[in-house]
């Protein structure tokens, strides 16, 4: 009968390797001990959160959100701040991804200089800091209550990812091509519409299409700082406690989250074959 073979000793394997698994674990042991000391620095009452009191007030106010209001004139209400929704997502993509790949271009390291990338990088991740709420608030100020705050923020916190994405796009895209066209006498702006470019096109579209995905998610709750949308209507009916109503706003929220998963999906996967 064949032996299995003994798994080979430390000092057979590459240096390389064993200095990538003396990583993993220091990696490993450091996210164990943040788990640990998360756990132990927060005030989590799990005996309160299950007590049989506290499932009782849970199930008081689940009941109080049936039925949803499905009036006509509430739920042409609600179609119209879905479609609003929609619009603000799919405008402040837009705008994202045109400004996303203007930096990407200074902050990829094989299509800039150094004095170039550094600047737009560090700009990128202010841009990406902030969360989308935030600058909303900020901007609430400039735009005024409406779509036109959540738009901006929205535009303005997804061209720090796409920025980022992009660049690292380029910056991986196979170089074989681009050494053609240098060969060839070809200009650096030739090499990037002809050889970078069309490489990288069908990532660049499905990194625009899942932030897309996640910016329907953020526009519906950029309303409640007033920026327009289903996040509007749902603040305000919770604000004034109309529970029927809120439910027939977080419907809407769901059905839109699980029609751009599956428009998205079906588009990337369109993207592949």
């Amino acid at each position: 009968m064949s032996q299995v073979p003994d798994a080979r000793p430390m000092e057979s394997l590459p240096p390389r390797l064993i200095h990538l698994r003396a990583r993993a674990v220091w990696v490993a042991g450091a996210a164990l001990v943040l788990i640990v000391a998360s756990f132990w620095s927060l005030d989590l009452q799990w005996r309160a959160f299950w007590s049989r009191d506290s499932a009782a007030a849970m199930a008081r106010f689940a009941l109080e959100f049936f039925p949803p209001d499905t009036s006509p004139w509430f739920v042409r209400k609600v179609l119209l701040a879905t479609g609003e929704t929609v619009a603000m997502s799919a405008l402040g993509t837009l705008l994202a991804a045109s400004f996303g790949l203007l930096l990407a271009l200074p902050a990829a390291r094989t299509h800039a200089r150094a004095y170039w990338r550094v600047p737009t990088r560090m700009l990128l991740n202010a841009l990406r800091a902030i969360p989308e709420l935030v600058w909303a608030s900020l901007l609430l100020i400039a735009a005024g209550l409406g779509p036109m705050a959540g738009t901006l923020a929205l535009a303005v916190h997804t061209t720090g990812v796409l920025g980022r994405l992009f660049a690292e796009a380029i910056e991986n895209a196979p170089p074989g091509p681009g050494f053609a066209l240098r060969a060839q006498g070809a200009r650096p702006a030739q090499v990037l519409l002809y050889a970078t470019l069309p490489q990288v096109a069908p990532q660049l579209l499905s990194y625009a299409l899942y932030r897309w995905e996640n910016n329907i998610r953020a526009a519906s709750i950029l309303g409640v700082v007033g920026a327009g949308g289903l996040g509007q209507l749902l603040a305000f009916h919770m604000s004034l406690f109309q529970m029927t109503r809120t439910a027939t706003v977080l419907l809407a929220m769901l059905a839109l989250v699980l029609a751009v998963d599956a428009a998205s999906y079906w588009a990337r996967r369109a993207m592949t074959r």
